[in-house]
């Protein structure tokens, strides 16, 4: 009744759906099929640090992903973002899976020579065409993007606020004057909502405005900065949080998002002012939104990951600190060298021309031009040139007749000062990890010259958290054929942080806070279990390409409340014991569910979303109830295998009803060692009461597990519905052919729904031989399990001898326990002691 109550307030949800009536409205393509298929929202937060991401969640700026951690089981992981640490290059690398595609945002085209630029429509389609066309498989392929560098395989009109569709798809473009008035009126208060936060973001930016002037900035960027953060920071987060609503009510089955504002500004003001840290608290707000919008989504089973695609360095400019611009100290510091080609002619005497390109975002391009005469113009093969762009700096075609390039390196550095100069060697060659002759990366810093891998450690410093990734990726960048001949960097280890652009944050190379992100994923979600730690951009494609196939889980990690990702399997329970805990006792989690035949408040049948609450939790022990085999009524799926093989266990079941192949009953999961001890039917109602002709048959399920050498005896059951019959079954549990039998010893652990309230008498007759594990924790209140969504009755239990110690008790409340099944889970976590009865031989 309950369930059916919750399915039919959901439908009228949908009916009165502003974002379904939308995407009618604006005859946008809708996703009527697989209503049951997972579905996947990326958000990326641009240019976040996980230091700064620490800072915002303990000043209260991100209060909503803070509740995210403490009450949706998510965990935060670091994230490596490469290098270089560009949006353009991260989401080359999630999008296609392709490293360091890109080798900053902009750069000079290896075959055309001409200047790409990843903000503007030729150089990213450019650039994704050459992906495209190299085989790479897009992520995005059947969704949507949102203020991305590349479309990652959306179609052009779901590609919105991109450098190809400069807009909002074709979509509103093509929408008719009722469509746009529906939108209007139908956002009436976001419309009134965004109104009042440009009116508060103007008056602060006038106000920072005059205190940008006052520390000397320059009136016209000062100036210019104002339209721009306001168009950024706040309108094209909250069209772009509209349009994914749209997206999520649509059931495309991947969106992708890019929510600007706080990198924005810590571009202008640095990554730890308090008006970048100000914007943070409009994009909680945004993900927010977003998330409630997915978890209510009828069409798909969406899930909601967020992360940073790199961090920022606060950093000085390099104009203040020398009083000149990078690019004149390189042509004063390269006059006087030998130019290659033709004669060899000396170009001390020319001049150099200096050309700067505006940039998206505040940063500045700057291009060095010999000035040649009209016959050198026409033997021209490609100009000197020079990309500036945050902490990196592209040199290209500085062909210099017989001056080496360790030479070079060496001037760059003492006379053009720039802290770290880089460059491969193609004289000398060294054998790649495939086997290939690379070129051999050499540089120049104030220490002198150094060699990579092999002084990466000094050079990025022992306290890099990504030493060894990072080393490999800044070799790796310097072999890339567009990266020019020589690689200027503005940060190296024992140095501050400087940028080639006129900017107070900056991001692009390989320092500690640029490359260190953060992650914020599900509590079944985890990076690859290769020792490295954290997640890096390909990790994160790989995930979500298994994630929407809804691969099986074995190939999946996981990790337990708590507990470092790196400690315990995506979809696998069980966890690993710390060194203390193997002295005198193991630590054992214990969950018993009631799935409801995979049957959620939506009214969908699911076991794959049964699986993900499990995975969640990472249980030893997993005991469910109301689980279907092969039935016609939830599809003819075995349920009890599917839920298993998701994670990675080994399953008995114990079907309590049998009509020809059609199951039904309570199942026992686990990856420990297991013996099928007992399993039979419960009596019913006396033949004399009214319920005996519809009483639903009861059964129990024993099996004996080897838990490092304990060997358990661990019950589980679901009782009937009237009290006679569940004293019968309550009476046969304690009897000598089930826990009363002699040849049943301790430790002994019940489980299971009792469909009773503490207070019972059938209770009370079991907590005369077992305890009830909720009371035996100290300190806890304990909490019902049974409606989900308003969980006041307590008729899930766990019951344990006295021997075994409960540590914690847990009944999850997110979003997704109170959606999978009309109960909550109940967790509870037990020590074992290691001498306890029953110890038997590991082997």
């Amino acid at each position: 009744m309950l369930t059916r109550i919750a399915t039919r307030l959901r439908i009228w949800r949908r009916r009165v759906s502003r974002s379904e009536w939308l995407a009618r409205m604006m005859k946008l393509r809708i996703n009527e099929r697989d209503p049951d298929a997972p579905a996947l929202v990326l958000i990326q937060i641009d240019g976040l640090a996980r230091p700064q991401f620490d800072r915002a969640l303990a000043e209260g700026k991100l209060p909503f992903l803070k509740k995210l951690i403490e009450r949706e089981h998510y965990h935060v992981d670091d994230w490596y973002s490469g290098v270089p640490a560009t949006t353009p290059a991260v989401q080359a690398e999630v999008f296609y899976g392709v490293r360091a595609a890109v080798p900053a945002f902009g750069f000079m085209s290896a075959d055309s020579h001409e200047m790409l630029r990843m903000y503007e429509s030729h150089g990213a389609n450019k650039v994704e065409q050459r992906l495209l066309d190299e085989g790479h498989q897009p992520l995005l392929k059947g969704g949507s993007c949102y203020v991305s560098s590349f479309r990652g395989g959306a179609d052009n009109d779901e590609a919105h606020f991109c450098p190809a569709s400069k807009g909002w798809g074709s979509s509103l473009r093509e929408a008719g004057p009722l469509a746009l008035i529906t939108m209007v009126l139908a956002n009436l208060w976001s419309l009134i909502r965004t109104i009042g936060l440009l009116l508060l973001e103007l008056v602060l930016s006038i106000v920072d405005f005059f205190r940008g002037l006052i520390k000397g900035q320059d009136f016209m960027r000062e100036l210019m900065f104002i339209p721009t953060r306001i168009a950024i920071t706040i309108l094209m987060r909250e069209l772009s949080t509209v349009g994914v609503k749209i997206d999520i009510a649509r059931g495309l089955p991947i969106i992708y998002v890019n929510l600007l504002g706080y990198d924005e500004q810590s571009h202008r003001r640095g990554p730890s002012s308090k008006f970048a840290h100000w914007t943070l608290k409009g994009i909680d707000d945004a993900v927010a939104r977003i998330w409630r919008a997915a978890h209510r989504s009828s069409r798909r089973h969406y899930d909601v990951w967020i992360y940073s695609d790199h961090g920022q360095d606060d950093t000085t400019p390099y104009e203040d600190l020398h009083g000149r611009s990078f690019a004149d100290a390189v042509s004063e510091a390269l006059s006087g060298l030998q130019k290659t080609p033709g004669g060899g002619r000396s170009n001390s005497d020319r001049g150099v021309q200096l050309q700067r390109v505006r940039l998206f975002g505040g940063q500045w391009v700057q291009k060095l031009f010999p000035v040649k005469t009209a016959d050198e113009q026409r033997d021209q093969d490609a100009p000197m040139a020079l990309s500036a762009m945050g902490p990196l700096a592209l040199l290209y075609n500085i062909h210099c007749k017989d001056i080496p390039q360790q030479t070079i390196a060496r001037i760059l550095v003492e006379q053009a000062k720039a802290p770290m100069v880089l460059y491969a060697d193609h004289q000398e060659r060294v054998i790649g990890e495939d086997g290939k002759q690379l070129s051999k990366i050499k540089g120049w810093w104030r220490e002198g010259a150094f060699s990579l891998p092999e002084d990466g450690h000094k050079v990025l410093g022992n306290d890099h958290p990504f030493l060894e990734e990072t080393t490999e990726d800044l070799a790796h960048l310097c072999r890339h054929p567009e990266a020019g001949d020589f690689i200027a960097s503005g940060w190296c280890a024992g140095g501050e942080s400087i940028t080639f652009a006129i900017e107070c944050g900056s991001h692009g190379g390989a320092s500690r806070k640029e490359t260190h992100g953060f992650a914020l994923m599900p509590g079944d979600i985890h990076f690859p279990d290769d020792g490295r730690g954290h997640w890096r951009p390909r990790d994160l494609r790989n995930a979500a390409l298994a994630f929407l196939r809804a691969q099986p889980a074995q190939k999946l990690k996981s990790a337990p409340p708590n507990i470092p990702a790196k400690a315990a399997p995506i979809i696998t329970s069980g966890r690993r014991q710390k060194a203390s805990d193997r002295q005198d006792y193991r630590k054992l989690r214990v969950m018993t569910y009631n799935v409801h035949i995979c049957k959620g408040m939506d009214g969908k049948l699911s076991p794959e979303r049964i699986a993900r609450v499990i995975a969640r939790y990472s249980p030893d022990i997993v005991a469910l109830q109301e689980v279907d085999v092969r039935r016609q009524r939830t599809g003819g799926v075995d349920q009890a295998h599917q839920i298993s093989r998701l994670l990675s266990m080994d399953c008995h079941f114990q079907p309590a009803m049998h009509l020809e192949d059609e199951r039904y009953g309570d199942a026992i999961m686990t990856r420990l060692p297991m013996r099928l001890v007992k399993k039979d039917i419960f009596p019913g109602p006396s033949e004399h009461s009214r319920m005996h002709k519809f009483a639903e048959p009861r059964g129990a399920l024993w099996m004996e597990i080897n838990f490092h050498g304990t060997l358990l005896q661990v019950f589980n059951t679901h009782l009937g519905l009237s009290k006679g019959e569940r004293l019968r079954q309550v009476d046969a549990l304690l009897g000598p052919n089930w826990i009363g039998n002699p040849e049943c010893p301790k430790p002994r652990i019940l489980v299971g729904d009792f469909n009773a309230l503490p207070s019972a008498s059938e209770i009370r007759r079991l907590t005369s031989v077992l305890e009830d594990a909720q009371l035996q924790l100290p300190g806890h209140k304990p909490k019902g399990t049974f409606f989900s969504r308003l969980p006041k009755a307590r008729i899930d239990y766990v019951f344990v001898d006295s021997e075994l110690k409960v540590t914690d008790v847990h009944v999850p409340r997110s979003e997704l326990t109170r959606l999978a099944s009309d109960h909550l889970p109940l967790i509870v976590d037990l020590k074992i002691p290691i001498d306890a009865p029953g110890t038997a031989d590991d082997s």
